[in-house]
């Protein structure tokens, strides 16, 4: 069982930085690949951005490439999300997820932390 708590939420204004954090309570942190989702109101949860177990290789939705990146450190068993120049439409829930290396699903998700960017 993995539990995942993400922190680091809030309120910027558009072109802010923020940065998410997600620590994970499990023994064998690196064996787990690491993603970030989000949710805005009335939308469905979009993929944000994903790292391998080693945090050698990340992958990012096109929506957020060049302003946001993921970076892990295993031994704090904790995974972040550096968000750059916000704009107002990345307001949404984020959540962090983890899927166990070798297998294709993200099964266990944090709660999610708000944040939102205002014009």
């Amino acid at each position: 069982q993995v539990q995942l708590v993400e922190s680091g939420g809030g309120l910027v204004q558009a072109g802010g930085s923020l940065r998410l954090s997600c620590a994970a309570s499990v023994r064998t942190f690196s064996s787990y690949n690491m993603g970030w989702f989000r949710q805005a109101p009335g939308k469905e949860r979009e993929f944000v951005g994903t790292i391998s177990s080693s945090g050698g290789s990340t992958r990012y939705a096109d929506s957020v490439k060049g302003r946001f990146t993921i970076s892990r450190d295993n031994a704090k068993n904790t995974v972040y999300l550096q968000m750059n120049s916000l704009k107002p439409e990345d307001t949404a829930v984020y959540y962090c997820s983890a899927r166990r290396v070798g297998f294709s699903e993200y099964v266990f998700w944090g709660r999610g932390t708000q944040v939102t960017v205002s014009s």
